[in-house]
């Protein structure tokens, strides 16, 4: 029954996901919508990344956490979003404003707990602020992305999500700059960190509740999807395999945390210059977020969200490599080289894979998929360099990346998407 009404919606998705296009009007590549939402991203993400540039050397040099226990919080990153994302985007899909309301719900509960790190001191305390934090992150990331696809022409999905990410990008590009300047300025340069991320992050949804509009398109569907109807979305063959091929991809992708710390220690980095490394990644990523979403409308968003972990893994042997700080930079470009090409590649390609009444559903299938080996990879990983060593466990993920791009390839041979994208 419901794939019956999954080929009714092909039909009708093109005139629910694309912009006004009524005589007189001229439907934009890149909408205001996007523009907006790309505006409150850059905001939180400066709040976001201020956090995540100094969190690694917070617990692991500040809190003396070993790095096992430092995987168990970074898991908590990746796994408390995955956890909440299909509910979020499937109360999205349920009304005209539904994804307005519930990315703002998203934003303000990560704003509110950035001030709480001042009193978190010991790693339950950590991790519980943390998972709430990521609860809001896991609401919000699926109806911000639907609400992108909707105001966007399908051709254009690809330079749409691009702008987007650049701005996101742009603010995870300030983030550690702030961070680092506040630690060099201040004695409790971690305290004062968490205070300013938090007022910062208050901004953003400001931003987005008097900029944002509250539809994504000019009515509420007719009948309302049940969480059943959103689950069934991966009996869509397409749907099915981007989906596989994000959960092998992300049991085998070290996350940034773990990359940045096997660089300061194997390449003999200053701790002052640690906050520096993310920047790099962020510059990379925003200057290339557009050409690399503009490629990905011509040669296919498939392949470069494939070629984007060519990228990955040269940087990771660039890693073992190690002969001195001179290869940091190529690391780095390969590092955010990667994020370019798969980032917003990958919500542009689940976006055509599903019918426009269940963008946000369809996007958090894909997304609660890669977080969760995200956080499974987070925890393996960590596990590996405590009882291995870094190098060792860097080398074995390299070597499970190789195998899951092949069998990746192979999955994503056939395009048939269900709507036009």
């Amino acid at each position: 029954m419901y794939l019956a009404d999954a080929r009714d919606s092909k039909r009708r998705s093109t005139t629910a996901a694309a912009p006004d296009t009524r005589p007189g009007r001229r439907a934009a590549a890149v909408p205001g919508t996007v523009v907006a939402l790309g505006a409150v991203s850059l905001v939180t993400d400066v709040s976001s990344e201020m956090v995540s540039a100094v969190l690694p050397l917070y617990v692991v040099a500040g809190l003396g956490l070993s790095p096992l226990g430092f995987g168990l919080l970074d898991g908590i990153n990746n796994g408390a979003a995955a956890l909440v994302r299909l509910l979020g985007g499937h109360l999205a899909d349920r009304g005209g404003r539904g994804h307005k309301l519930v990315a703002g719900f998203g934003y303000g509960l990560s704003a509110v707990c950035k001030p709480l790190l001042l009193l978190a001191h010991t790693l339950p305390l950590i991790g519980a602020v943390l998972a709430v934090d990521r609860t809001g992150k896991g609401l919000r990331t699926a109806p911000r992305d639907a609400l992108i696809s909707l105001a966007t022409a399908p051709e254009h999905r690809g330079r749409a999500f691009g702008v987007h990410r650049a701005m996101d990008t742009t603010g995870a590009l300030i983030g550690p700059l702030v961070a680092f300047a506040i630690l060099r300025a201040t004695v409790d340069g971690y305290d004062a960190v968490f205070a300013v991320s938090g007022c910062i992050a208050l901004l953003g949804v400001l931003l987005l509740v008097l900029f944002v509009p509250g539809r994504a398109r000019e009515e509420a569907p007719a009948v309302r999807p049940s969480l059943r109807d959103s689950l069934v979305l991966l009996r869509l063959p397409a749907l099915r395999r981007l989906t596989l091929c994000a959960v092998l991809l992300g049991l085998t992708t070290v996350s940034d945390a773990f990359l940045y710390l096997l660089i300061q220690r194997r390449l003999g980095l200053s701790s002052h210059l640690f906050p520096l490394l993310p920047l790099g990644t962020a510059a990379v990523f925003l200057l290339l977020a557009v050409p690399m979403g503009l490629l990905a409308d011509r040669i296919g968003r498939r392949v470069l969200f494939l070629a984007g972990h060519g990228a990955l893994l040269g940087g990771y042997a660039l890693v073992l490599a190690a002969p001195g700080t001179g290869l940091i930079p190529v690391i780095l470009l390969l590092h955010g080289t990667f994020y370019a090409a798969t980032d917003g590649v990958l919500a542009a390609a689940t976006a055509g894979t599903v019918p426009a009444e269940h963008q946000g559903a369809g996007q958090a299938l894909v997304g609660t998929g890669q977080a969760l080996a995200r956080f499974a990879c987070s925890l393996a990983f960590g596990a590996l360099w405590a009882s291995l060593g870094g190098s060792t466990a860097l080398a074995i993920a390299a070597g499970a990346l190789t195998v899951s791009a092949l069998v990746a390839t192979r999955f994503l041979r056939t395009d048939d998407e269900v709507s036009t994208a």
